[in-house]
């Protein structure tokens, strides 16, 4: 494998895996530091809201600056953010009040940092030797690693080590993944500066908005982005909260690890298939094959009828994310103008960070309300809708490759 792809997918395994880390053990951290559980909980919702604003916003400045320079940017901030707790609890001591600081200051490179990195995909794929199918079945793969290898990591290192050094392990992470992606030429991540995005003008807010209006008037991107947006809401919910009180009702908390171990293994499988097999066959039964395989996965974790049968869904649910993770990303390669990815993948990942608390509290109102069997029915059912649009929406019947990048005036009017 060239210098390319393996500097971009080694630098996102280790900055996801350095999330990872980060999201089991900050709250421990903040727990045994603060001896506050809503200290930990404060310092999850006062980042919330900045990361998802950095998210729509930062698009905009990395539509206007080399790719390569974003992510890296973006995975500094994200070390610095951590790394610098450490030192403060040297110096002065930590507080609340600091875990939050540097929590908002993280936060300005968590989602920006993902669509920074993002941006560079078509980069890669011609300057990298490899298939836009390989890349992305690789990516999800690497992104199933660093699900399973990241809890486990948190745990072990939590019990071996103390908060401070494991901060500037999970600091490291995201140092390693700067460093890494500065291997990759200047060059490769280059904006074009005579396309159409050099005729751009006016200010960063109307920027952002032409990247809005290209999102919401293209109905490809349009039902994509809605399709994932469902996934991820049913997702977050079962493994956010109706799993976690299922397996404590049945006096078996620790099955919620195996079935999180399930699916990131199926979602692993699935990668990997779609890496070696994605350039076969029609794109359109990979798609069908994705959406059916995941109702069917959503359905038996849903059903909650035994834990050997909710382990299966996670499989099932896993390989399908796989297989449909690495298509919707090729997808996403080939029909977001060049010079608006940053604002519309920027958007994107906005609303997934969004929905995945509201998930969450979605899945709490119906098990108060409605009892955990109804709940998980419910949030299952989520899918069907998705289901059926995914297979009868006219914009998504034909996803082999378009003879010719679309003009940014198709984009923002296409279906009009």
């Amino acid at each position: 494998m060239k210098i390319v792809p393996f500097a971009y997918l080694t630098s996102y395994l280790l900055s996801l895996l350095g999330n990872s880390i980060a999201a089991i053990a900050l709250p421990l951290i903040v727990l045994q530091t603060t001896g506050s559980v809503m200290g930990a909980g404060a310092v999850a919702a006062a980042t919330a809201v900045p990361a998802v604003a950095a998210g729509l916003l930062m698009g905009v400045v990395i539509d206007r600056i080399n790719r390569r320079t974003s992510s890296v940017v973006t995975d500094l901030i994200s070390a610095v953010a951590i790394g610098a707790l450490p030192v403060i609890d040297r110096i002065s001591g930590l507080t609340l009040g600091w875990f939050i600081l540097c929590g908002i200051v993280g936060s300005l490179g968590d989602v920006p940092g993902i669509t920074a990195r993002e941006t560079l995909l078509p980069a890669v794929v011609r300057h990298g030797g490899v298939s836009a199918e390989r890349l992305m079945g690789l990516r999800e793969a690497l992104g199933a690693v660093g699900l399973l290898l990241g809890p486990a990591a948190a745990g072990t290192l939590m019990v071996l080590l103390d908060g401070s050094t494991v901060l500037w392990i999970t600091a490291g992470t995201s140092l390693a993944a700067a460093l890494l992606t500065l291997l990759i030429p200047h060059r490769v991540g280059a904006t074009d500066g005579t396309g159409a995005g050099a005729a751009e003008a006016g200010s960063g807010w109307s920027q952002l908005r032409v990247g809005w209006r290209a999102l919401l008037g293209s109905r490809f991107l349009l039902a994509t982005t809605l399709i994932s947006l469902a996934s991820a809401l049913v997702l977050a919910s079962m493994q956010g909260l109706v799993l976690p009180v299922h397996f404590s009702l049945t006096g078996e908390p620790g099955m919620l690890g195996f079935v999180l171990t399930a699916l990131a293994a199926g979602m692993l499988l699935g990668g990997a298939t779609y890496a070696a097999l994605g350039t076969r066959g029609p794109r359109r039964v990979w798609f069908v094959s994705g959406l059916l395989g995941t109702a069917v996965g959503f359905a038996l974790i849903g059903s909650l009828a035994s834990t050997p049968i909710v382990l299966a869904g996670a499989v099932v649910a896993g390989v399908s994310g796989g297989l449909f993770g690495g298509l919707l990303g090729v997808l996403m390669i080939e029909r977001i103008p060049e010079h608006l990815r940053g604002r519309i993948l920027g958007t994107q990942n906005a609303l997934m960070t969004a929905v995945l608390p509201a998930g969450i509290v979605a899945a709490a109102l119906l098990t108060e309300y409605a009892g955990i069997r109804v709940a998980a029915v419910a949030l299952a059912s989520l899918w069907l809708p998705a289901l059926l649009f995914g297979l009868f929406a006219r914009p998504l019947r034909n996803l082999e490759p378009e003879p010719r990048a679309m003009p940014v005036r198709e984009v923002v009017t296409e279906g009009a």
